[in-house]
């Protein structure tokens, strides 16, 4: 098994949303904010070499959208889905799977694109697309808070394409790969276990979206059950200490991967470091 960190770009959320109810004196200076209380996060992907699977875990925002919705997330910088694949020897046609954690725009736009007609089609032509069920139905009827996150020219060409299967239904068929379903923020988002020799690699999606969050309070305003957030982080964070977990950041534009430690304050990051030197 070989394991690759996919850079597809970086991004602007606000602050105060991302850190939620901690105080904006304490996070801007983890994260220094630009003038519009606009911070700078990653959109980073993973990318599981099992066997003859090529698994892409999500596909960061992709390129297709308009002035209008870049105007409103600035995406930026040098790398793209497409280019960080090639830097690693592969092409979108060589994905076999792409697992999307959740539905929100930043973490499946990438998954369709627009052909040369205009045209939304799949990213990955090869690839079955995997989704939560519980969750596919929540995002193509999605609720006023939500609905901005969930845009259907993400979703609903993987339904047209026939691609389309839901982990609750389907056997992945990967036996080093593990689904873990959470609640917090948002309905059935899913995690990923990547088991390698001895090493078990969570990506943890926006259930931690980077080294600062592994904080307890540090859960985001965009959660739609932060209790169930704070919950689950916490159950999360103590299987992955008492197993020696490596945990990855998808959002984090600073840190890829962390282990944990304890001491009298609880849970905190021991070590960071690139996914490569794992």
């Amino acid at each position: 098994m070989k394991l690759y960190s996919i850079e597809t770009g970086l991004f602007k959320l606000d602050g105060g949303a991302m850190f939620g109810v901690v105080p904006k004196s304490i996070w801007s200076k983890l994260n220094p904010p630009d003038e519009n209380n606009m911070c700078t996060w990653a959109s980073r992907c993973l990318l599981v070499e099992v066997g003859e699977r090529l698994v892409l875990i999500d596909t960061g925002l992709g390129n297709k959208q308009d002035e209008k919705f870049r105007s409103h997330f600035y995406p930026h910088g040098e790398d793209t889905l497409e280019k960080s694949l090639a830097q690693h020897g592969f092409s979108p046609e060589d994905i076999t799977d792409v697992i999307l954690t959740h539905l929100h725009f930043d973490h499946c736009g990438g998954a369709v694109k627009k052909d040369i007609e205009g045209k939304y089609v799949l990213a990955f032509p090869n690839a079955t697309y995997w989704s939560s069920y519980e969750h596919w139905e929540w995002a193509i009827d999605p609720n006023p808070r939500e609905k901005a996150s969930f845009l259907k020219e993400n979703i609903l060409p993987i339904y047209e394409s026939g691609q389309l299967k839901f982990t609750e239904q389907d056997d992945l068929g990967i036996e080093n790969i593990e689904i873990e379903y959470l609640n917090g923020h948002t309905e059935s988002m899913q995690i990923v276990h990547i088991y390698r020799d001895s090493q078990t690699i969570s990506f943890v999606s926006d259930l931690i979206p980077s080294h600062h969050h592994v904080r307890m309070p540090y859960i985001m305003a965009y959660d739609v059950r932060p209790l169930d957030s704070l919950k689950e982080k916490s159950r999360i964070l103590e299987t992955a200490y008492e197993n020696d977990h490596i945990l990855f950041f998808q959002h984090d534009h600073q840190v890829e991967c962390c282990t944990l430690d304890r001491n009298e304050k609880g849970i905190y990051v021991s070590n960071t470091f690139p996914l490569s030197e794992i």
